[in-house]
């Protein structure tokens, strides 16, 4: 018999949180302590409203897909169509996953992530350890989910644990 110690939504919007938020304290619920919602340097929508309802009500964004779904390790960069990546394989899927993968990789997302890559290489570390640093720096970030599916693409993710990145590479960042 465990516990729940802590309560947390995902893919939420500011105005269902802030919902939610009113609910639990007018009926003395328990309330969200936590948000998961996709959050990368290629997706920020989370950087909007639904970043201030978090700091101003001190919930904790745990983002998920820091990489865009792998996009952000820069493998579909130069025309590239990995065998078994997701993007990949969603390609030949029904219609559901190629809307998905369109929206994951597409032509902006594969130029930005050209940029991205050369702001890494000038930072000495690997597009990913970039990603994951940048996801997890900000006030409003307890932690952020990773995936691997293999020893490498871990070992790069988890380098980015003590990186702390400046504020000139987020600049460059911010300014992409």
């Amino acid at each position: 018999n465990g516990k729940v110690r802590y309560v947390g939504c995902n893919n939420e919007t500011p105005w269902c949180l802030k919902k939610s938020l009113c609910t639990s304290e007018k009926n003395r619920l328990i309330r969200y302590e936590s948000i998961q919602n996709n959050f990368s340097m290629l997706n920020r929508r989370f950087e909007d409203s639904l970043s201030e309802v978090c700091k101003k009500e001190n919930i904790s964004l745990l983002p998920y897909s820091p990489l865009a779904g792998g996009v952000l390790s820069g493998k579909y960069n130069g025309g590239k169509v990995p065998e078994n990546a997701r993007f990949s394989r969603y390609a030949k899927l029904g219609e559901r996953q190629k809307k998905m993968s369109n929206r994951f990789l597409n032509d902006f997302t594969v130029k930005a992530t050209d940029e991205f890559l050369k702001i890494a290489k000038e930072a000495n570390m690997s597009l990913v350890t970039m990603a994951v640093a940048w996801s997890k720096q900000h006030d409003f970030v307890a932690s952020t989910l990773i995936g691997a599916n293999t020893v490498e693409q871990l070992t790069e993710s988890l380098k980015a644990t003590d990186v702390i990145l400046s504020q000139d590479i987020l600049n460059k960042i911010n300014k992409i």
